[in-house]
């Protein structure tokens, strides 16, 4: 078994090291991933061509023996497989069709997950046959909300203003939507977990637009759906959470989410982390994505050593606040895992 799943589950881990993986770790940065993204053609056609999704997956296992691995992929291979059309444009980032009445919620079909996914599905069982057995493989997806987001507004946007006033206005058709991709999630993490994933995480990019009074329906009780299906079927698998963005409302998530990790970004204090929620849950991350890249090492090593004297003395899982940026130099990466396995 894996160290990170060990840290999970909370077993005695004192006086060792923290495990350490880090978000967008099969990335742009690389080298070797730009080569590989270069032989694929678009990025879709990347993310799904199991043997080269395998391989950009290995990389940064190769170059950095990272304790997991997870799987390349995206969070809106869902929508593009219940039938929104997806393209991801140099410059403007993801565009899909738009989903905006009663009859496009019908077009939509969850049973094409299990063939048109077939691809990541094989991913995901190369990745893990080619990965050794004390290297976690994490599978993930999108949660509800922010899928909805996408959906609704046929790419990224600044605020998602036409989500906020439909999730006002038709709470009826928004809630609709927010089920459908509720029961496609735990579909497409199951076929992930039987294809040899033995972590999930939950990505909910977008939850700090919403106001306490909306998180509880859009993202709390979707999210505990998930989570609270997923255990009945796969009780050893553990999963991780990630409400990005929501501020004290952590607090609120992990008493209301039976998650066993939440993944908790560069804008909350630590002490306030520390005797809020690493009581109760193991805690990931949460060095600044920013100063990875663009610090100095004498600032990077200052925020590491503060955040391994801060969490260490519970389980904690060493990672990012959020995903790592292209721009950021291969040797901050290195420096950064060698600061906490030293």
């Amino acid at each position: 078994m894996s160290y990170i799943v060990d840290v999970l589950n909370k077993k005695d881990l004192k006086n060792k090291k923290p495990p350490i993986w880090i978000m967008r770790q099969a990335g742009r940065y690389l080298p070797e991933y730009r080569e590989a993204r270069s032989k694929a053609g678009s990025f879709l056609d990347l993310c799904y061509n199991p043997k080269l999704a395998c391989e950009v997956t290995l990389q940064p296992i190769k170059r950095f023996n990272f304790d997991a691995a997870i799987i390349f992929s995206d969070i809106l291979v869902i929508p593009h497989a219940l039938g929104c059309d997806l393209k991801f444009i140099a410059g403007e980032g993801p565009k899909l069709s738009k989903i905006s009445s009663s009859n496009d919620l019908k077009a939509l079909k969850i049973n094409k997950i299990d063939s048109f996914l077939k691809p990541v599905f094989e991913a995901v069982s190369l990745t893990r046959q080619n990965l050794s057995k004390d290297k976690a493989l994490i599978g993930f997806a999108g949660c509800p909300w922010t899928l909805a987001c996408y959906m609704i507004e046929g790419g990224g946007s600044k605020n998602f203003d036409e989500t906020r006033k439909l999730a006002i206005f038709n709470q009826e058709f928004f809630g609709d939507l927010i089920d459908i991709l509720t029961q496609s999630i735990i579909r497409y993490l199951s076929l992930k977990i039987e294809a040899g994933a033995n972590i999930v995480k939950l990505f909910d990019s977008w939850a700090g637009l919403l106001p306490p009074s909306d998180l509880k329906k859009w993202v709390f009780e979707p999210v505990k759906n998930i989570v609270n299906k997923l255990k009945e079927k796969y009780p050893d698998i553990p999963i991780i959470c990630f409400p990005k963005g929501i501020g004290v409302n952590y607090k609120d998530f992990v008493n209301y989410v039976n998650c066993d990790c939440v993944a908790v970004d560069q804008n909350l204090p630590r002490n306030w982390i520390v005797e809020n929620l690493q009581e109760k849950t193991t805690i990931q991350g949460n060095l600044d994505n920013f100063l990875l890249a663009f610090g100095s090492k004498k600032e990077i090593q200052k925020e590491v050593e503060d955040i391994l004297q801060k969490f260490s003395s519970k389980p904690f899982i060493f990672n990012l606040g959020h995903g790592i940026l292209p721009q950021t130099p291969i040797e901050n990466v290195e420096f950064l895992i060698d600061l906490v396995r030293m």
